[in-house]
């Protein structure tokens, strides 16, 4: 008699699914304090550059050490590496650079705006139902958002230029978003994400060379701790879970989860950075959670 069943059941009981969104938040929102510590002591295009480097070489090197077989296409190879340049070079590229002059916390703020347009494209392009209870919850994060955004703007010193730069970064990692779920690769999310890396940091270091001065860069503790977690926790760990997310749960439901950003953001900022952080910011995290709700929570079946 077979024991199959009986040992099948307590396993497909555990959902690893709310594990690997807490842990995305909690990369994505630090990698923002991480940034902007990098910044403060290295040129933003000289950072990413060796950090996407660096990241590509570990990911490829650890595939060929373990021995694992090149499982794609030289298709779709061709797509991680132009996802590599929207969701990497570019989104990060112009947002490092907006970080030098903006806040961390408002940084993250711009970028959790994400899911609106996102789910805008998702529904043109990809064919991803729109319903009223996901509007009413997109509704809700820009509302929440929009309000942390307006308070700390009305309080703070950030630029008009770096924010200007950051919402071009905005604009790439939705481009990136899109592309993934439209183009679809196949294979490997570890050796596309290697790729992806590899591809960013070819592109980036000879801006990086050309525009960036290396002698500005100011070698402490911070500067490496910022650097070693982006490599590891940011352009490997996060983006494996990313895509992970955006397979699982569809653009605009996993790109739902950037509207935690802000308090996360705010939160790290504070505690790491000692940035500026009032009651009245924590007012918006209320519609941001009721909006994440209702964006993500499952339909219900009609039988």
């Amino acid at each position: 008699m077979s024991l199959a069943p009986s040992i099948a059941v307590p396993r497909s009981r555990f959902n690893p699914l709310p594990l690997y969104i807490g842990l995305f938040c909690l990369l994505w929102s630090y990698a923002f304090i991480a940034g902007k510590i990098g910044v403060t002591y290295c040129p933003p295009l000289i950072l990413l550059a060796a950090r996407f480097s660096l990241a590509g070489v570990l990911i490829l090197g650890a595939t060929w050490i373990r021995g694992d077989g090149w499982s794609l296409s030289w298709r779709d190879a061709a797509i991680f590496a132009v996802l590599g340049i929207a969701n990497n070079a570019l989104y990060l590229g112009l947002g490092y650079t907006g970080l030098q002059s903006v806040s961390a916390g408002l940084g993250g703020l711009i970028v959790s705006a994400n899911p609106v347009f996102t789910a805008a494209l998702a529904a043109l392009l990809l064919g991803e139902g729109t319903t009223w209870r996901k509007a009413a919850g997109l509704l809700l994060g820009v509302i929440g958002v929009t309000f942390i955004v307006w308070h700390r703007l009305s309080v703070g010193t950030d630029s008009l230029h770096g924010i200007l730069f950051t919402l071009a970064s905005l604009a790439s990692i939705v481009a990136g978003t899109i592309l993934f779920k439209l183009l679809a690769p196949k294979g490997s999310l570890w050796i596309g994400n290697g790729i992806q890396n590899l591809a960013a940091g070819i592109v980036l270091a000879p801006v990086a060379l050309t525009f960036a001065d290396v002698h500005a860069i100011v070698v402490t503790p911070s500067l490496i701790g910022a650097f070693a977690f982006l490599v590891l926790g940011g352009s490997i760990l996060a983006y494996l879970l990313w895509f992970h997310l955006l397979k699982v749960c569809g653009a605009t439901a996993a790109s739902a989860y950037h509207f935690l950003m802000p308090p996360l953001g705010m939160l790290f900022a504070f505690l790491v950075l000692g940035e500026h952080v009032e009651a009245r910011d924590l007012l918006g995290i209320i519609p941001v959670a009721l909006g994440i709700y209702l964006v993500t929570r499952p339909a219900k079946l009609v039988s």
